[in-house]
């Protein structure tokens, strides 16, 4: 269900923004290659301001979504999936390790108990598993998720490979989507709106079937 909320709201985003875009006439200043050579001029201090951003925005409770668009839009598919990947994956641990050693008390106060509890036992019978499924599958918001973990007595080196890895195919699919979201405003459908979009449909019929047959269970 929060994946179709997720991939509704991303449409709603998209349709949108290009509509504001059109009515305002800005869509003439906007040229993705102009964009992109912009932030290329910046040479490897784009890429770093862009992963710091990601890095502290977990932490901060900022969604994620804008940010994983903007990449998609300034460094590719290829360049935003790796550069987003790694901000996400930080910005995860940080939220992990405040919660297992700085902020426990306050972040028990924003998670019901009864929630994580049940996150910590499936982590005592599951190990990275359990990670692996609520990146693909989430059952947390993805923020208050980052803090919940760290509540777990999972390993941290289980965490971050788990996180980096299954959180990789929805970052691919956001950021390939929105590489090409700038086209739309010309008329032109490339082949990485649809292929980003056929993955991210995907992805959430995944998500349904899992949850369905968890709840058959």
């Amino acid at each position: 269900m929060k994946k179709r909320i997720r991939f509704i709201i991303l449409l709603a985003f998209i349709i949108a923004s290009v509509t504001f875009i059109k009515v305002t006439g800005i869509d003439e200043y906007l040229d993705q290659e102009r964009l992109r050579a912009w932030i290329s001029g910046y040479g490897v201090w784009g890429p770093i301001a862009y992963i710091l951003l990601y890095s502290v925005a977990p932490s901060l409770m900022l969604p994620g979504l804008p940010i994983t668009v903007a990449g998609g839009i300034l460094f590719g598919p290829v360049g935003g999936s790796i550069y987003t990947s790694i901000g996400a994956t930080i910005g995860a641990s940080a939220a992990f390790l405040i919660a297992r050693y700085m902020g426990r008390g306050w972040v028990e106060e924003m998670l019901k108990e009864g929630k994580w509890k049940e996150l910590d036992m499936e982590v005592e019978r599951k190990g990275w598993k359990i990670v692996a499924f609520t990146r693909l599958i989430p059952l947390f918001p993805f923020n208050l998720l980052n803090y919940a973990f760290g509540l777990t007595r999972i390993r941290f080196s289980h965490y971050v490979t788990a996180s980096f890895v299954f959180m990789l195919p929805g970052i691919i699919a956001y950021v390939v989507l929105s590489s090409s979201l700038l086209d739309l405003l010309k008329g032109r459908a490339s082949k990485e709106f649809v292929i980003g979009l056929a993955l991210i449909i995907i992805l959430s019929i995944v998500s349904m079937a899992y949850k369905g047959r968890s709840l058959r269970r």
